[in-house]
């Protein structure tokens, strides 16, 4: 479905884009405000955490090699006022030429195309200097020399598509098709044909295919591509996509939902055809509003504000997916088809978007009842902006979502079949199962948190490797699959070259096992224990000590050596204290060397405090939170908020200091953490000042050193 009727313009002549005079403009705005689709009449109450559920830990980690760095850039055009631009690099993609030649081209916003061999990029082409002085790059995060794809014959045939920003003031070219306000920089989609595909250095010549013009300075032609998975008898074979913003004009503009002007659409055009109304390309027979009167024929879908990303699966259907980046509180990622109308700026992600809203924090809103009848097309994917409990809901919070791609790579099994993307902003990396990924469903995608591997073996952030906290980070991909990461904060692009379970160490040794008798625990005070045979049963409630804060009481298991290195922890554990009490807790205890230096695992009802459910270590000063669930205000899920028993397991690998808990049997870990401090000791169980038992402990591990008091 393509939205209400009422949105769709009533006149003019199919495949051609409308002449903007002013009569026509004041016409098609007041059509506009009078007949958006799904518009809300009436406010309801305001959703301030639109998407609860955090990513799960997916205890799966990229292994990455730097693969190339690129020189420092400026934008050549002028100086940079706002501090996002001032990159080392500003590399926005990497993709493999369809030639054969294993070489990777990476475009420069400011400027250069170069080409990457073993690992070394050279200059192909100038873009900017070519289009100097018009060429536009020192404003607006997405302006400059944003994208080029290859001709998938570019081997013969040495065409390739660019699109770069030019000023609206410094150049004398018209727009094909523009925004009503005044234009203020042109997108301009360009055709080059080498005349030797295989030269190191572009020579040949160029044609213009389309220039559209743009009020604001972001939120421009973000991607241009070929269907990588078409073959040359598919009807979809040198096409080419045009993902195009709705020039960061605000969640009042109503032509993302427009089918006049190409602003907040994905475009599909035929660059080898003439039939479009400059002349310059062709408009497919097969794009949805072809036939619709007064409507672009190069739209393929439309309402959308910032589409940044697309990709295809190379898999099953051939999905597209497009990472959509979101104004207040959504990141999406949408399966996007022909003739799907995303909603921007009627609704963001599937919820309503209140534009009228005087209170800042109450635009997002729950669907009407009768929502299905606009036929919008809502993501398969997302997570909202968590933002700090002092937000504003104005400033920016510094969450945008980079599309990635599915991936089909045997090498990687672990992540077959996952689309995988991050957060472009900070670096954070995630992946959701295509097969969770379903057009219409109740329910989003659970997505899962990526870890990340440098060559060393030692798990890093994309802000480690970048040496920024803001990475800027965007993803290619070669013809093999292979996935790539890049960071314009140091201009450097790594190779994903395996995957690696977190905490992975060799735990195989010792094993100790049926060891609840009392005789082989020792309690800080033993009258409040039980040991009745097959339990350890903390009976009565722990109490403050002197020194360090720490559990308030807890057994030492003394079966078994003198201290474990790498150690496994099974068992089951059970809280007794009655669940209406809201803090309830038990601890797994390890890398025990006295009552004031030792690791735990706090398992809790309650995750919202920075005491509970967490993992900690104990260093002769108070307790410190290690995990890497803990975002300052939540943790992971609540383990246990119920009277039955649940298998924990802990895993401690003292030589790179991972640590990872896991819950009644899950394949992904609830907690995680990195941490040296303690390398061996004595495992354990107790709380803080709550009942509970333990039984079925079995810990598997290399002994460790003797105990240093």
């Amino acid at each position: 479905m393509t939205g209400s009727p009422g949105t769709r313009p009533r006149h003019g002549p199919s495949h051609r884009p409308i002449v903007l005079t002013p009569l026509l403009v004041l016409a098609l705005l007041l059509s506009v405000l009078v007949a958006l689709p799904g518009a809300t009449a009436h406010a309801a109450e305001p959703i301030t955490d639109p998407i609860p559920e955090r990513p799960t830990t997916s205890g799966i980690g990229l292994t990455v090699e730097e693969f190339a760095a690129f020189p420092k850039s400026e934008p050549p055009d002028g100086p940079v006022t706002d501090p996002r631009l001032r990159r080392h690099a500003r590399i926005n993609y990497l993709s493999e030429l369809p030639d054969g030649s294993g070489r990777m081209a990476v475009p420069d916003l400011n400027g250069k195309l170069y080409l990457v061999e073993n690992g070394t990029p050279r200059v192909y082409l100038d873009v900017a200097g070519t289009f100097s002085p018009a060429f536009f790059g020192s404003q607006g995060l997405g302006m400059g020399f944003g994208f080029v794809t290859f001709d998938p014959r570019f081997k013969k045939n040495g065409r390739f598509y660019t699109v770069h920003t030019e000023l609206a003031s410094a150049t004398t070219a018209v727009p094909d098709m523009r925004q009503a306000s005044n234009t203020v920089y042109h997108g301009v989609v360009t055709e080059w044909t080498a005349d030797a595909p295989s030269a190191d250095t572009f020579e040949g010549t160029r044609r213009e295919v389309l220039r559209i013009g743009f009020t604001g300075r972001v939120h421009g032609i973000q991607q241009i591509d070929f269907n990588p998975t078409a073959r040359p008898h598919d009807k979809d074979y040198g096409l080419l996509y045009l993902a195009v913003g709705d020039g960061g004009q605000g969640a009042r503009n109503s032509e993302p939902q427009s089918l006049t002007v190409p602003h907040g659409k994905i475009l599909r055009i035929d660059p080898r055809g003439t039939d479009s109304a400059n002349g310059k390309y062709g408009i497919p027979s097969r794009n949805p509003f072809v036939d619709t009167p007064g409507a672009l024929g190069e739209i393929y879908a439309y309402g959308m504000r910032d589409p940044h990303r697309f990709s295809w699966d190379s898999g099953g259907r051939n999905r597209m997916y497009l990472g959509h980046i979101g104004e207040h509180a959504i990141e999406a990622v949408y399966e996007v088809r022909a003739g799907d109308n995303l909603g921007w700026s009627e609704r963001e992600g599937a919820f309503v978007f209140d534009k009228a809203a005087t209170d800042p924090c109450a635009k997002i809103q729950p669907l009407p009842a009768d929502d299905e009848k606009y036929g919008y097309t809502y993501p398969v994917a997302a997570y909202d902006h968590d933002p700090p409990a002092d937000w504003n809901c104005t400033s920016d919070v510094g969450r945008a979502v980079v599309g990635g791609f599915v991936l089909r790579d045997r090498d990687l099994p672990e992540l077959y079949g996952k689309y995988v993307f991050g957060d472009l902003v900070d670096g954070r990396l995630l992946y959701a199962d295509t097969k969770d990924m379903r057009r219409g469903g109740t329910e989003l995608a659970e997505l899962y948190d990526l870890m990340l591997y440098d060559e060393s073996g030692a798990r890093v952030t994309l802000q480690d490797l970048a040496g920024d906290d803001r990475v800027d980070l965007r993803f290619g991909q070669d013809a093999d699959g292979g996935l790539y990461l890049l960071s314009k904060a140091n201009g450097r692009i790594w190779k994903v070259t395996g995957t690696r379970k977190f905490a992975s160490c060799d735990t195989d040794g010792t094993k100790v096992t049926n060891v609840m008798a009392g005789r082989n625990w020792a309690p800080v005070t033993p009258s409040k224990w039980r040991f009745p045979g097959r339990e350890a049963i903390l009976a009565e409630a722990g109490v403050a000590r002197p020194g360090p804060r720490r559990p308030f009481e807890y057994a030492v298991l003394t079966a078994g050596p003198p201290a474990f290195g790498s150690v496994r922890i099974d068992a089951q554990v059970r809280l007794d204290t009655p669940v209406e009490v809201t803090n309830r807790d038990v601890i797994v205890v390890f890398g025990h060397q006295s009552d004031t230096k030792f690791y735990y695992a706090h398992l809790s009802t309650d995750n919202t405090i920075y005491p509970h459910n967490g993992i900690f270590v104990v260093n002769d000063a108070d307790r410190l939170r290690l995990e890497d669930q803990w975002n300052g205000t939540t943790g992971a899920p609540p383990a246990v908020t119920d009277s039955a028993w649940h298998k924990v397991r802990v895993v401690h690998c003292p030589g790179t200091g991972e640590i990872a808990v896991y819950l009644d049997g899950s394949k992904q870990p609830l907690m995680t953490a990195v941490d040296t401090t303690l390398s061996s000791g004595r495992v354990g169980f107790g709380s803080f000042d709550n009942i509970g038992r333990m039984r079925d402990l079995k810990v598997t591990g290399a002994g460790g050193a003797a105990l240093t008091r």
